[in-house]
């Protein structure tokens, strides 16, 4: 999957954070419900804009900036 066809930056919609394509559901929203335990469909109920594409983008954008920063975790 290519998530750059369903994941935007714009600095002119919701201050520049990752949204899904065409609406002004942030790819952090769609994540925190995830990691809230709610499933994908649960989540394309709760916000109809959205395709279980965009969420699976939503996670393959997290996976690839998990990859590129390393993140100092406390001894």
């Amino acid at each position: 999957m290519n998530w750059r066809d369903y994941i935007t930056v714009d600095p002119n919609v919701c201050h520049g954070k990752a949204c899904i394509r065409n609406t002004r559901v942030m790819v952090s929203v769609v994540l925190d419900n995830l990691a809230a335990g709610l499933t994908p469909d649960e989540i394309v109920r709760s916000y109809p804009s959205l395709s279980h594409e965009a969420v699976q983008a939503a996670v393959t954008y997290a996976a690839e900036l998990a990859r590129e920063r390393v993140v100092a975790m406390p001894a």
